[in-house]
């Protein structure tokens, strides 16, 4: 049987490695090589959709597929452990789907250390992936790092004139949250091992493990606070205007079209189904934050002048209804939340893609700068209204379902 979603994870790395041992002058074989490895990754996840089986089970650990489990440090109970259910694979879809489209955006855009960055970006790829498919905390947790520091590079070296402040301030934050989820995957590790007597990092095994209700509450919180960064939530939030407005155009398309769903992907698998009495016990706080989220993000997005923190802020706004469809805790919220993550990922991607494409050409994000935009370039008029139409919710189009 083939391993897909070793294939899957692990493509984007060979195609790094593959472009270190290549000349850095050779900038066109380069992005070529790029773009094949995120085309033959993109076909290769596409068997991941055609074999999946419905109804393969009740439970959540019954309905992973594609499996695959190796032992990797034995005394420590680190295992090699992969394997999907309907969400990850939405959501690999997502980002293998976008990868070529980052490839293709930094075509013409990035003209200095070519090879350096397109070695990031297939990282940045690998790690992503890592973070959706990973079924071991450690394992999870070296994906969701791994993912951290391709992306500080692409915002602090390739980005815009306050790159470095911005890059620092994604670090810093992504990396404290990060610190306090690890010291909670610890404490659950050895509560564990205390109650069964196995040394596992199994996220199938911990399902089975109960805490106490002040236990679950204080590991909860350091669960939230890195996926409520990472999302981000208010007012957990203020790393991202900047980090969208500095970053290149492929950066900004994979940190709003991807990464931040890492943060609403971590509750759906990781915080509310280990922790379901401190999810209850903090339900008015976490349903509270997530609707100031969508008003403070939809108001701050209305007086922008600045087009890409506009999308950076409704963001913001759009992501409040994904962790409100989660915190609802019904599935009618659950399942809408999920189509959200797609479709805002979709959507919000186009848009700064579109976006970027403004920037090559006028050099600002001014929004006052491009009054009649669509006598110039009536067919990117068409589809810049189409998606935005798309980010608003019209009806008809692929964001409406999901909020509604």
């Amino acid at each position: 049987m083939i391993p897909w979603l070793s294939l899957v994870l692990f493509l984007p790395l060979a195609g790094a490695l593959l472009i270190l041992l290549m000349p850095s002058r050779d900038a066109l074989a380069i992005r070529r090589v790029a773009l094949g490895t995120t085309l033959l990754d993109f076909a290769c996840s596409l068997p991941l959709f055609f074999l999946w089986r419905d109804g393969a089970g009740t439970g959540l650990a019954a309905q992973m597929q594609f499996i695959e489990r190796r032992a990797w440090i034995e005394p420590f109970g680190i295992a090699y452990h992969v394997g999907i259910d309907g969400i990850s694979l939405l959501l690999v879809l997502l980002s293998t789907f976008l990868m070529p489209i980052a490839v293709l955006a930094s075509w013409t855009y990035i003209q200095k250390r070519v090879k350096e960055y397109h070695v990031l970006l297939l990282l940045l790829g690998t790690g992503m992936l890592g973070v959706f498919v990973a079924l071991d905390l450690f394992f999870f947790y070296v994906f969701w790092e791994l993912m951290l520091i391709p992306m500080y590079f692409i915002i602090g070296i390739w980005g815009g004139r306050e790159r470095i402040y911005a890059s620092v301030k994604f670090f810093l934050y992504t990396f404290v949250g990060s610190l306090l989820m690890l010291v909670a995957i610890l404490a659950y590790y050895f509560h564990v091992r205390a109650q069964t007597g196995v040394y596992t990092y199994s996220l199938l095994d911990w399902y089975q493990v109960s805490l106490p209700p002040d236990l679950q509450a204080l590991l909860f919180l350091a669960f939230f606070l890195a996926f409520s960064i990472k999302v981000p939530m208010f007012p957990f939030h203020t790393w991202l205007p900047d980090a969208h407005v500095q970053a290149p155009t492929a950066g900004s398309v994979l940190l709003a079209a991807v990464l931040l769903k890492m943060g609403t992907y971590g509750f759906l698998r990781f915080a509310m189904p280990l922790f379901p009495d401190a999810v209850h016990r903090f339900l008015p706080w976490l349903i509270g934050l997530s609707i100031v989220s969508i008003l403070y993000g939809a108001m701050v997005a209305t007086v922008q002048p600045n087009v890409k923190k506009l999308v950076a802020y409704s963001s913001v706004s759009h992501l409040g209804f994904v962790t409100l469809g989660l915190f609802v805790l019904n599935a009618q919220g659950v399942s809408g939340s999920v189509l959200q993550m797609v479709n805002h990922g979709l959507s919000t991607g186009a848009l700064f893609l579109l976006v970027g494409m403004l920037y090559d050409r006028r050099h600002t994000y001014e929004i006052d700068a491009f009054g009649g935009l669509a006598k110039v370039m009536p067919v990117f008029g068409v589809f810049l209204m189409l998606v935005t139409l798309s980010s608003i919710g019209l009806p008809g189009l692929n964001g409406f379902v999901g909020e509604f």
